[in-house]
């Protein structure tokens, strides 16, 4: 399996081959992944809308819904 890593010395980047350890973390990461409904995306930027609007400290899953 192969990952697309971009370096300073490379900035166009390049695909390199994923050590075993990492192919074996991807895999686990993917069986606990949740996956998440439209529903509570919207209700995400709803909390994170009213929070920034008061001032209030987001969520890092608040944060990640906003796009800049």
């Amino acid at each position: 399996m192969k990952k697309f890593l971009i370096t300073l010395e490379n900035p166009q980047g390049s695909y390199v081959d994923m050590s075993a350890e990492e192919i074996k973390q991807r895999e686990e990461d993917n069986k606990t992944a949740k996956p998440i409904s439209v529903e509570e995306i919207e209700n995400l930027k709803a909390s994170a809308k009213a929070k920034l609007m008061s001032g209030e400290a987001l969520t890092e899953e608040e944060a990640n819904t906003i796009v800049l």
